[in-house]
């Protein structure tokens, strides 16, 4: 029995395929999204440390390495349901390749500067509809991935919904910093649907961002076992987190008895210089933690995908909670990774705000070039302001740390960039 039907595999236009072809229609999404540019950059940009800072430090993960990882963990979550479900006995199961295309995309959208450059993105795009990571990463998959011509992949449905995190427009949620589409992609939303309307319960917000299919739900798990173990282990190697300061955190915190052994744990892995080994095996318990449930809501009569739930052991979620909380705590709300968030976020508002004066408000009386031809050409043709913005904003993100910092120091430093004209 195949778990999937020509409704997952639909594409919004007949994609185009070589008549000998031998790759699933799976195959083809998990290889353009692995050959992509847009995946490559993820190299050049920040996990939890900027890239263009690392320095010696090299080894430490980027949002390239650490979907390569989220890819991986996808994967072997599907082969532990298959081996350990009775639910999926008899059927040819969840699509490896579609879960690793998925996890792959996931990140795909995010700009330079990690979360900062999101947020600092999403108050500068708020007069023309936000920005926000997931509904950049669903922009570059259906209108953008392949550059010049602003050309989308034309995903298959099951892809393009496995990386919808949220399904609540900007519109819906005025308010919301984070966690919505752009209102121009309500077409996309009412396609992996099949435009079947949702229902009431299912409000804008919360509960309508919740409703995620399987590979979706795989996804999400799978990311936040690549970063409550992963990026814990880069913290721990950079210094950030170090015995001392995880037992001064661990006494000023209430935690309880399981959170204290957790703890207990970390401080043993730490002082025995065995980080990277004792956490990787954590990962393998994350991964054992998973099973489905039979669940029936609005589209379970038209996908598999939604017909079964990803159920999460709640005490594997409460470590990787706790994880997040100790990075929180001790990396992001760090001194020096304030100031360098500071520093970032300086550099895209006034990278932004040059570009809005020359490109969104068509102010000042000079025609400056900044911006590459083939996206002046597109600008110089849209009448729509909002459009104008998004473009300038499409840019913006697609650069990596270090091309951001560059293009600020051509603007605003004196001394930068001459020599590259010499």
């Amino acid at each position: 029995m195949s778990f999937y039907s020509s409704f997952d595999t639909a594409t919004v236009s007949s994609r185009s395929a070589h008549p000998d072809d031998h790759r699933t229609p799976f195959q083809i999404d998990r290889d353009r999204i692995l050959h992509s540019a847009a995946l490559r950059r993820l190299q050049g940009k920040t996990q939890v440390f900027y890239s263009f800072l690392v320095g010696e430090y090299d080894f430490y993960r980027t949002r390239l390495t650490h979907s390569l990882e989220v890819a991986q963990v996808g994967r072997s979550i599907c082969a532990w349901l298959q081996k350990s479900s009775d639910l999926l006995q008899g059927s040819d199961g969840i699509d490896t390749d579609l879960v690793e295309a998925t996890c792959l995309a996931h990140d795909l959208g995010h700009p330079p500067f990690g979360h900062t450059g999101e947020r600092a993105l999403h108050h500068l795009m708020m007069p023309y509809g936000g920005f926000e990571g997931n509904a950049q990463t669903l922009r570059l998959l259906t209108r953008t991935i392949f550059g010049e011509g602003r050309e989308g992949m034309d995903p298959t449905r099951a892809l393009l919904d496995g990386v919808m995190k949220y399904k609540t427009l900007y519109q819906e949620v005025p308010d919301a910093k984070n966690h919505y589409l752009y209102d121009e992609q309500s077409e996309a939303l009412d396609f992996v649907h099949g435009d079947q309307p949702f229902p009431v319960e299912l409000s804008p917000g919360k509960e309508r961002n919740s409703f995620r299919s399987l590979e979706c739900q795989i996804m999400d798990w799978a990311d936040d076992t690549a970063y409550s173990i992963n990026d814990l282990s880069d913290a721990i190697q950079r210094g950030f987190i170090t015995a001392s300061k995880l037992e001064a955190w661990a006494g000023a915190s209430k935690l309880d008895d399981v959170e204290a052994g957790q703890v207990e744990f970390l401080l043993k892995a730490i002082r025995e210089g065995k980080v990277e080994g004792r956490l990787g095996r954590g990962i393998g318990e994350h991964i054992r933690a998973c099973s489905l449930e039979i669940r029936g809501n609005f589209m379970s009569e038209l996908s598999r995908r939604y017909r079964y739930e990803l159920v999460v052991d709640p005490a594997m979620e409460k470590r990787a909670r706790l994880n997040k909380r100790i990075a929180m705590d001790l990396v992001f709300e760090t001194p020096q990774l304030h100031q360098l968030d500071y520093k970032a976020e300086s550099v895209l508002k006034r990278l932004f705000e040059v570009l809005e004066e020359r490109y969104i408000k068509r102010d000042g009386s000079r025609a400056w070039h900044f911006l590459p031809q083939t996206v002046e050409v597109a600008l110089d043709r849209e009448d729509d302001e909002k459009v104008r913005a998004r473009l300038v904003c499409d840019w913006i993100a697609s650069l990596t740390d270090r091309n951001a910092y560059r293009v600020h120091q051509r603007l605003f430093d004196v001394g930068a960039g001459m020599g590259e004209f010499l």
